[in-house]
């Protein structure tokens, strides 16, 4: 157990917990929605601190992040808990895990650090869960990357409150952010939480100059509307900037949590979700194993070549500066 930030007292032994947008007000021997921030005699402890489930070399374009450092490995790890309890989570084993953690082997920061740099990685990843519940941990973990020459990632579903944020803005070099759907009876039904906190929060990160790149799960029936769809590539297009990639991923029943029963996402949809992206105005539109190639919205030609599958960049023909090679086009690149 390690004290919690972002908290401050409340009456009678209640603890408010500032690190996400749900605002948990706890009780005492009660823990928040996360189920690893926990009071404990008037105090919050994250419970879930130096608890590393999973730690792995990724290649980059797996979290993904495609226009971040391409064609390298991130790094990666986490912690159990989340703030969501979306029912078609693929890591649901450890996203949903409640306190047992203390059984779990402690891995302190340095340990992620120098593994990371044995590993040859240049960035570092908090991924695989949530890292905005891990935030103390992920938060000691960059700060040493970061005075080591490392950049540093988050996967997340965006819910972080403003002080969080503000905290692992200056740390944080790239970011990828679930927008599952632009609807909140969607976030309030299948998630347990609300859409405009992850809207409000991608406009921060735009415009604080962190990497940004968008994930969409095409889950049929849920999120995969064409006319949500249309909505959903005009905010990234009108609120964000049309250089921001938006990664349409299709949905695999098999190993969801709560939606074993829904069909998987038809590669038809994926490519209806593509051909509304690009008729937003967005130029960079990743879909399922169909369209992975970055292709410059200059002058047409393959900058960044991927196999599918493998998540791997096979060919960049980009320059130092993440620029088109053949006409000298930024890309959004960053190496």
């Amino acid at each position: 157990m390690h004290p919690a930030e972002f908290c401050h007292e409340a009456p009678d032994g209640k603890v408010q917990c500032d690190l996400c947008r749900h605002f948990c007000c706890i009780m005492p021997g009660r823990s928040g929605i996360c189920r690893v921030r926990t009071n404990v005699g008037g105090r919050l402890l994250s419970m879930n601190y130096g608890v590393a489930v999973s730690q792995s070399p990724d290649p980059v374009e797996k979290k993904p992040l495609y226009h971040f450092m391409p064609g390298t490995k991130s790094w990666s790890f986490g912690a159990p808990g989340c703030n969501f309890t979306c029912a078609n989570c693929q890591n649901w084993q450890i996203s949903q895990a409640t306190p047992g953690l203390l059984a779990l082997p402690q891995v302190p920061p340095r340990e992620i650090v120098d593994n990371a740099i044995k590993a040859g990685c240049p960035s570092i990843s908090c991924t695989y869960t949530e890292p905005t519940v891990f935030a103390e941990y992920a938060l000691d973990v960059m700060r040493l990357a970061k005075g080591d020459g490392l950049r540093t990632a988050w996967v997340s579903n965006g819910f972080m409150s403003p002080n969080c944020l503000e905290a692992a803005a200056p740390l944080l070099d790239a970011a990828n952010i679930d927008l599952k759907s632009m609807d909140d009876a969607f976030y309030r039904r299948v998630c347990g939480a609300r859409v405009e906190p992850v809207l409000d929060n991608l406009r921060r990160i735009y415009r604080s100059g962190i990497h940004l790149e968008v994930t969409t799960l095409l889950i049929p029936g849920h999120s995969d509307s064409p006319a949500m769809l249309e909505r959903l590539a005009a905010f990234i297009a009108g609120e964000l900037g049309r250089e921001v990639p938006w990664h349409v991923t299709p949905f695999h029943p098999g190993i969801s949590w709560k939606m074993q029963g829904l069909p998987a996402t038809r590669p038809d949809a994926l490519e209806a979700a593509w051909d509304i992206g690009r008729k937003a105005g967005l130029y960079y539109v990743y879909a399922g194993q169909a369209y992975t190639d970055t292709v410059c919205p200059e002058c047409g030609r393959k900058a960044i070549e991927r196999r599918p599958g493998t998540f791997g960049a096979a060919t960049l023909r980009i320059d130092d500066a993440g620029c088109c090679e053949a006409c000298h086009a930024s890309l959004s690149i960053t190496r």
